[in-house]
């Protein structure tokens, strides 16, 4: 296995700090410390002492301190720095994939491809949406009154965002709301705070000034809580399991502040009789099991019509035990751990608890030898499920997938809309029509079509139901973190004292 102690090269510069506040990076005061736990090894990689209330509240005063002068900036001046900003990412691509592949787990591979790539263009894409954002054009609406509606910042933005892809969702939470010219404090995951520090320092280096990104590294229940409740956060943003969205909300509404979920999901893969059945089968195996099935919207249920069900469950389970679970910085390994070992043992607990009901077509299991002191878990197909069953249900967030058979278009689409989730899907079919009704009437933020997982920065992600309200990504996130004016000129003298004596009558 990799020796981690040659993996993180930012390790000396970061110095055992987790917090970054006002462009300096600082030790946390809660007198705790924690660890950052390599999950392919169980070793501890970097030890950090969290942040307390007294962290949180100097990183909304800074940001507070900030908001005046970036949000008075010009759009062209934010737009310059997010440039100069993604130009920093790419010299740091290199730092940035080692450090969230040691940190999460993830395959290297994947890192360099995906997470980093994604986040440059992400903040890329921002750069030049800071420009674009706009109100509406004046006109008479009313008589002689003009009437125009301005599109402002909201102010400081407080967002909390999980573990699973710690990089990408810093630019998803940061990038949307600074290049509408709010001030932000970022509350990593403990497991995983490491690039969201690194983030925040290119950040600096690129001229973004100090105050406008700010990260605390905390416990949820301590400093999350704390930020989502503090009465100068103007809005929250949240990516996280629906339970503690549930929480968040709870406490955000109690200040009446803009809120932002992006909860939990268990998306549907919905394979009609008609699909090309390879590419279903190679389909369900990479949107099952991108990082380790540790994704919202991964493939977790997969309805099958009935003539393709056996066939679809043979050629899968098949696939998905030729995939190669090994270490992130290896080259041929395909999957990595979990984030953690009670994340293995709680996917674990599914899968185990299903054999009651279900049948483990292959995986199932905690590989041993080079693996076993990981956090990892085998690549595991489940058939013959009920719909009610947990493991159909709940979300595992882990490299499993459940296949059940439907008989009608109707019942296969009902029972893709068949949990409380409603975050992203995908419908599998060479007909148009077919395909058009999927995606249609699968409630979901986002249904895929002869594919499942890609995203891009230039459309929405987010869900219905429990899966939360909201966009990440794309223009519609832009206007998540910004707040209309309706401004109303009166042209005319007299149409202010016909309104004054209409009112209050012909009193002088």
């Amino acid at each position: 296995m990799h020796n981690p102690g040659h993996r993180f090269q930012a390790q000396d510069r970061l110095a055992g700090g987790a917090q970054y506040i006002a462009g300096r990076l600082t030790k946390g005061t809660s007198g705790r410390t924690h660890a950052v736990v390599d999950p392919a090894t169980g070793d501890e990689v970097y030890t950090y002492e969290l942040a307390g209330t007294a962290d949180v509240d100097a990183a909304v005063a800074a940001a507070r301190a900030a908001f005046p002068g970036w949000s008075g900036a010009t759009p062209g001046e934010r737009s310059d720095a997010l440039h100069r900003f993604a130009a920093v990412l790419a010299e740091r691509a290199e730092e940035l994939a080692q450090a969230e592949s040691l940190q999460c787990g993830k395959p290297l591979k994947l890192t360099r491809e995906f997470d980093v790539p994604g986040t440059i263009d992400n903040t890329a894409f921002f750069a030049g949406a800071a420009r674009h954002l706009q109100g509406q054009s004046a006109g008479e609406y009313s008589g002689d009154h003009t009437s125009y509606v301005r599109r402002e910042a909201i102010g400081v933005v407080g967002s909390v965002a999980p573990w699973n892809y710690p990089l990408q969702m810093a630019a998803w939470k940061i990038l949307p709301a600074i290049a509408a010219g709010n001030t932000i404090v970022l509350k990593p995951a403990e497991l995983t705070p490491l690039t969201s520090l690194l983030f925040a320092e290119a950040a600096t280096e690129a001229g973004i000034p100090d105050g406008v990104i700010n990260i605390v590294t905390g416990l949820g229940r301590e400093a999350g809580e704390h930020l989502v409740g503090h009465p100068d956060v103007a809005m929250t943003s949240f990516t996280g399991s629906t339970a503690v969205g549930k929480r968040v909300a709870e406490i955000a509404t109690s200040t009446v502040k803009r809120l932002h979920l992006e909860l939990g999901g268990k998306a549907p893969f919905l394979v009609f009789d008609d699909a090309d059945l390879e590419a279903a089968v190679h389909g369900a195996v990479a949107g099952s099991l991108i990082n380790t099935g540790q994704d919202c919207t991964a493939a977790t249920r997969a309805y099958v019509q009935r003539p393709l069900y056996e066939a679809f469950v043979e050629r899968t389970g098949t696939l998905m035990a030729s995939v190669r679970v090994g270490d992130p910085f290896a080259a041929d390994t395909d999957l990595g751990p979990l984030i953690s070992h009670a994340q293995r043992d709680r996917v674990a607990g599914f899968v185990d608890r299903a054999r009651g009901y279900a049948r483990v077509v292959t995986g199932g299991e905690v590989p041993q030898g080079a693996l076993k002191s990981g956090a990892y878990y085998a690549p595991t197909l489940v058939a013959d499920a009920g719909q009610d069953s947990e493991i159909v249900q709940a979300e595992i967030f882990g490299p499993v997938l459940v296949v059940l058979p439907f008989d009608t278009d109707d019942e296969g689409i009902a029972l893709a809309n068949d949990t409380p989730y409603g975050l992203a899907a995908s419908a599998w079919s060479r007909d148009v029509y077919r395909a058009n009704r999927a995606t249609r009437e699968i409630k979901a933020g986002c249904v895929w079509v002869n594919d499942h997982i890609p995203i891009i920065s230039e459309m929405p992600h987010g869900g219905y139901k429990a899966s939360g309200f909201g966009k990440d990504m794309s223009a519609y996130s832009f206007e998540e973190y910004t707040q209309v004016k309706h401004v109303m000129f009166d042209n005319t003298a007299v149409a202010r004292k016909d309104w004054h004596r209409t009112v209050f009558g012909d009193r002088p």
